[in-house]
């Protein structure tokens, strides 16, 4: 214990030489492939969220596989696009879990849309699992829970 308890080092170093001497590592990635793929799919999450706010209708399509199930919500965002002229959204990973090539990201979210710049607009918040496929190319396959797209519908509802 000698000299970290004597007086020669001030008290507030003690957890500074601590961060220093453990929390500092430089270590790659055990596994590069997985951490590659996992920025992926990160990118793809933001990817998604990105042309959302943009109301990109073409960008959204590029994330989604091409099945029956996911034209509701293509349907769903594009009245989204025609009834807002603003969207602003923020999406949380919470969880990411991949189980071979089917990945799970749950999400919490908030976002705002507006009819315009004026308007006090409607505001959401939410938590929801967007189900994605693949190693190279990340691509959405599903989704569940409550979750920000087809807003005009929810608010055409209340």
């Amino acid at each position: 214990m000698g000299w970290i308890a004597s007086e020669r080092l001030p008290r507030f170093l003690f957890p500074c030489l601590l961060i220093v001497l453990f929390g500092c590592s430089s270590n790659p990635p055990k596994n590069p492939e997985e951490h590659a793929r996992f920025e992926r799919i990160v990118g793809a999450v933001e990817s998604l969220r990105k042309a959302y706010v943009e109301k990109d209708e073409a960008a959204v399509e590029d994330l989604l596989l091409p099945l029956e199930r996911l034209e509701r919500l293509e349907e769903e965002i594009r009245k989204d696009f025609s009834t807002f002229s603003m969207i602003s959204l923020n999406l949380f990973i919470e969880r990411i879990n991949i189980t071979g090539d089917l990945i799970t990201v749950s999400i919490r979210w908030q976002g705002k849309w507006r009819r315009s710049p004026e308007e006090i607009g409607v505001e959401g918040r939410g938590h929801g699992i967007l189900l994605w496929s693949g190693t190279q190319v990340i691509l959405l396959t599903g989704l569940e829970g409550d979750l920000p797209f087809g807003m005009a519908t929810r608010r055409a509802m209340s």
